[in-house]
């Protein structure tokens, strides 16, 4: 009994041995090893604490400068006979209503009322959520507003009280297939069904239209069937539909990872990508009395866009933060970078022609009309620079 207790002793003591010569060896370092590994490992630390105060201390002073006033304004410039009739216009020294529910797209009306271009103005403003933008402006709970040009045209043309003053932005929404698709092009989706989310006469139903028609397709070739964006790719996949039209930042993720394709885009096709996607509207009373007024709201908001246009980073971060805006940082960076803010006037008079061109033959549009008849109803670049 004495025997085995002994082997057994001897064996653990001989295993505590191995393990902590193991630990010894492969673990520590002795004498001036272990001294000059740790004076390496505490450098490394200093260069890492070092960068990340770098980065944290260069995104702060970014911040520093935007909110502390250090973008420069642009205001515009007036005559001393246009200052005198700008304070007295009905508007002067009151509050204005912007209809503004957050996004990139319409990203200028944040910036200008986050940034200070409408302050620079002289303007009072205060940012107004709405549900539907064309009944906000038409019925003056707001004053200036914005949305795609497909879902506020034709309520313009058919008497809504509002009227354009600038586009926007370039880019903004594809149409896409599922990337194991045979579909190649818009001809292979004649008795085919297109997803779009809202509705028929929407922004999403009447770009398509045009995707359509600026291919030589009938639209009455195919079927359109309304399905929301959290239910369109298992509407795609169960073969439901065969195609959506869908805004690029939603899809992105999903062409990244081969679920979806792209065919037709208002982003990147040489046909679509220098017209505006978007447009400021202004409601047409608030224009008609206080004109110099609306001329500095268009004003501040070309300028935001301007900004904009230059400082990308900066804009994606301001509207993370302001919660306009949501997603992964690169993400949204990606999207915004695909959109052109800095849109001349000659482009959007040339994109509502053929828009209205486009809805005339669609039936949208009375047919019969005449397109500058319309276009001069509807649309006033009161900065006068296309």
């Amino acid at each position: 009994m004495k025997k085995n207790f002994s082997v057994v002793l001897a064996l653990a003591l001989s295993a505590s041995i191995f393990f902590a010569g193991c630990s010894t060896q492969v673990g520590k370092t002795t004498g001036s090893e272990s001294g000059e590994g740790t004076k390496k490992e505490t450098e490394a630390m200093k260069e890492d604490a070092k960068a990340s105060s770098g980065a944290a201390e260069e995104k702060e002073s970014k911040a520093s400068a935007l909110s502390s006033g250090e973008i420069e304004h642009h205001p515009l410039e007036l005559t001393a006979e246009e200052e005198e009739a700008w304070k007295k216009e009905p508007a002067y020294g009151k509050t204005i209503r912007i209809g503004y529910n957050g996004g990139l797209c319409l990203g200028a009306f944040g910036i200008a009322q986050e940034e200070g271009f409408y302050e620079a103005e002289g303007l009072k403003t205060e940012i107004t959520k709405m549900t539907v933008q064309s009944d906000a402006i038409g019925t003056g709970k707001v004053d200036v507003t914005g949305d795609h040009i497909a879902a506020l045209l034709v309520p313009a043309t058919k008497g809504v009280n509002m009227v354009f003053t600038r586009g926007c932005h370039s880019g903004c929404k594809s149409l896409y297939v599922l990337g194991s698709s045979e579909i190649q092009s818009t001809a292979d989706l004649k008795g085919k069904t297109i997803a779009i989310a809202d509705g028929i006469g929407g922004s999403d139903h009447n770009i398509s239209l045009r995707f359509l028609s600026k291919d030589h397709i009938d639209p009455s070739e195919v079927q359109f069937k309304v399905v929301s964006y959290d239910a369109v790719i298992l509407a795609l996949q169960n073969g439901e539909v065969q195609g959506a039209t869908l805004s690029d930042q939603f899809a992105r993720k999903f062409v990244d990872d081969g679920t979806l394709r792209m065919i037709r885009s208002l982003t990147t096709d040489e046909d679509f990508k220098t017209e505006p996607c978007c447009i400021h509207a202004v409601n047409g009373d608030f224009l008609r009395e206080n004109p110099i007024t609306v001329k500095k709201l268009t004003h501040a908001h070309e300028e935001a866009s301007k900004w904009i246009q230059s400082h990308k980073e900066e804009f994606v971060d301001i509207m993370l933060k302001m919660n306009w805006a949501s997603g992964e940082r690169d993400k949204v960076l990606d999207f915004a970078d695909s959109l052109d803010f800095d849109i001349p006037d000659e482009n959007t008079e040339k994109t509502l022609e053929s828009i209205i061109d486009d809805y005339k033959g669609f039936g949208l549009v009375d047919k019969d009309s005449d397109t500058g008849t319309v276009l001069n109803k509807i649309w006033d670049p009161v900065l006068n620079q296309s």
